[in-house]
């Protein structure tokens, strides 16, 4: 089933370069390329560093009165998943971990936000390190789990983004109306 999804990409990928006369992209430079718009880099969407930009510890903090997530609380999610990931990925020990996902949110505390920022972005830089010296065969046996990282990302910083639109807090000149 990999293998397919890998030909599949290729091939879609080798015919589309074939037209633009480019050479077909890798699966890491596909990796690659997720990984850095989910975290500097703006492509479609707006990616994390952007997300997160000058917000204060009180905006990060802020919640809507119905029980969900604040900016803080989703950051800490995605440093705690990234890191949780990176470090199997890697062949370390993960951080030891109840198994309860609302820990992930709930760890957030609002003294630490500038910590949580630079550890999100961090995280993001060291998994575009990983996968830039990662051998092919290691990109195979983890590429959809890379891949649904990405998309992990990208569906919080969407949410971080509403919540400062919420929140009045959001620069619509970075990205989104």
């Amino acid at each position: 089933m990999k293998l397919l999804f890998i030909c599949l990409v290729l091939s879609l990928s080798f015919n589309a370069s074939a037209q633009d006369q480019k050479k077909a992209p890798t699966l890491k430079g596909i990796l690659l390329e997720q990984l850095r718009t989910t975290h500097n880099q703006k492509e479609w969407f707006v990616p994390a560093n952007t997300a997160v930009e000058g917000l204060t510890p009180e905006q990060a903090s802020w919640q809507d009165g119905k029980g969900n997530h604040s900016i803080g609380q989703l950051a800490n999610h995605l440093v705690f998943w990234n890191q949780e990931e990176l470090a199997k990925f890697k062949g370390e020990p993960p951080v030891k971990f109840s198994g309860d996902n609302n820990e992930t949110f709930n760890n957030f505390d609002s003294k630490k936000w500038a910590a949580t920022v630079q550890q999100l972005d961090q995280v993001l830089t060291d998994w575009e390190k990983a996968v830039e010296v990662s051998d092919d065969k290691k990109l195979e046996s983890w590429y959809s789990i890379i891949a649904h990282i990405g998309t992990h990302n990208a569906y919080h910083i969407g949410q971080i983004i509403y919540i400062r639109k919420l929140q009045g807090s959001w620069d619509p000149e970075k990205g989104v109306k």
